[in-house]
């Protein structure tokens, strides 16, 4: 797909910071089956492109995203193919991105829309916002991996719940539980988390970000002893290279550093995957 032909999203890309901005602001940003492509199109080429250093996700207007697009009425949670139906709600998900994804949910965010932002790294919340996954109230079940993430983010029990009484929670609230990194006022949401954004792109290794980012979201699935192995074994793919002695040596000479590796020419081979 080229980046001309979204039309539920807009893609930009300036100074290692790649802007995707949810792109249907007359209907809230509401979630549509051409969304999720473009958005994992998008995903796609952010993980591929050595340029792009870290990522923001954002809504046009003053949604992020309210949710599954409705208009269809009674059809819109008809039956579905199931050997082409996934409730993933975007292909790859965002914790597969090797690049850094910040959630900037600089309004509401409900059902399908908080479930996308819980893939992301981090999210940054608006105190005018409302927060939920209301797909119970809707005679459906909660959806893109978010059974996984949610308890992981918040706890089993703000967890339940979140996914079990379909209520919504204000920003304020969302940063509290653990939603939500912190809640602003929504014209200020955007900005901070493009802060973030540029302080990755201008400070940090993108290969260790890379491999640090990856190790995050697997250890979820491993023992301490797991981690640890996995740890020294890709240390040993760090240690003594470019990035690890310009690391240093800019740090000394008081100056910005010039990173050598790159994500797509230099990724490891994973530790604990068959090769």
């Amino acid at each position: 797909m080229d980046v001309h032909e979204y039309q539920d999203i807009r893609f930009s890309l300036s100074d290692g910071v790649a802007v995707i901005e949810l792109h249907r602001p007359d209907h809230l940003n509401t979630y549509s089956g051409r969304m999720g492509v473009e958005l994992g199109d998008a995903y796609r080429r952010c993980d591929g492109d050595d340029s792009v250093r870290a990522v923001v996700v954002t809504g046009a207007g003053k949604a992020f995203c309210a949710g599954a697009d409705m208009s269809a009425g009674e059809d819109t949670f008809a039956k579905q193919d199931e050997s082409t139906f996934s409730a993933a709600g975007v292909d790859p998900p965002a914790w597969e991105v090797r690049k850094p994804v910040i959630a900037a949910m600089n309004g509401h965010a409900v059902g399908i829309g908080l479930t996308l932002a819980l893939q992301c790294d981090m999210r940054l919340a608006a105190d005018e916002g409302q927060y939920g996954v209301l797909q119970v109230r809707r005679g459906i079940m909660p959806d893109g991996y978010s059974h996984w993430t949610l308890p992981r983010l918040v706890g089993t029990g703000w967890a339940a719940y979140i996914l079990l009484t379909g209520r919504r929670v204000n920003g304020k609230e969302a940063a509290a539980m653990g939603l939500a990194m912190r809640s602003l006022p929504a014209v200020e949401v955007l900005p901070a988390a493009l802060e973030i954004a540029h302080d990755i792109a201008r400070n940090t290794a993108p290969l260790s970000v890379a491999i640090a980012k990856r190790l995050l979201w697997e250890s979820l699935l491993l023992s301490p002893a797991e981690v640890g192995r996995r740890e020294t074994e890709l240390h040993h793919h760090l240690m003594g290279r470019s990035d690890a002695i310009e690391g240093v040596m800019a740090w000394l000479e008081r100056r910005a550093p010039q990173w050598k590796l790159s994500t797509t020419k230099d990724w490891p081979d994973w530790p604990g995957v068959d090769r």
